[in-house]
C-alpha cells in the first residue's frame, strides 16, 4: 500500500483531462522546456487528487485540492501570480502572540487572510465534474 497523486486539467468546457504528475512538477519547477502554449495568458483550473495505493492501482481518494494554475504569456506558470498566492496563504497564519497590551482584542486577521485565500485561490467542483474526476481514476466503478 502507498499513496499517489494524480492532476487534471479542468477545461473551459467543464471537461477534464489527466495532466502527468511529472510535467505538473516540472512546470512547478519553471523547467525551460515545460510549457502549456494552449494555456498561455490564462487562469487554469485543476484538481490535484491524492490517493492510496493498493499494487500500484488507486483505492481510495484521500483529499481532492482544487486551485488555479496560472500561466504567463510563454504558457509557463506565472511567478508573481504563485508568489501573491503564497503570500497570501502566509496571511493565514495566527499570530504567535496575542495583543499583550490589551488582550480584550483579537487579532482575527488570519482568519479573514483564510477566508480571502480560499475565495482567490480555490474552487467548487460541480457534481459532474467530481463524478469525471472519480470515473477517471476508478474507470466506471463509482463505488470504490
Amino acid at each position: 500500500m502507498g499513496t499517489g497523486l494524480r492532476v487534471f486539467l479542468v477545461k473551459d468546457d467543464d471537461s477534464i483531462e489527466r495532466f502527468p504528475l511529472a510535467r505538473y512538477e516540472r512546470l512547478l519547477q519553471r523547467h525551460p522546456d515545460e510549457y502549456l502554449a494552449e494555456f498561455a495568458g490564462k487562469r487554469v483550473r485543476y484538481a490535484l487528487v491524492a490517493l492510496d495505493l493498493e499494487n500500484r492501482k488507486p483505492s481510495t481518494i484521500l483529499q481532492i485540492q482544487y486551485s488555479f494554475l496560472s500561466f504567463d504569456s510563454e504558457g509557463q506558470l506565472d511567478t508573481a501570480a504563485k508568489e501573491k498566492e503564497i503570500m497570501s496563504g502566509l496571511d493565514m497564519l495566527a499570530p504567535l502572540n496575542g495583543s499583550e497590551d490589551k488582550p480584550e482584542i483579537i487579532d482575527a486577521r488570519h482568519r479573514f487572510a483564510k477566508k480571502r485565500y480560499h475565495n482567490e485561490y480555490s474552487w467548487k467542483p460541480s457534481p459532474e465534474i467530481e463524478t469525471s474526476i472519480v470515473r477517471a481514476i476508478f474507470g466506471g466503478n463509482l463505488n470504490p
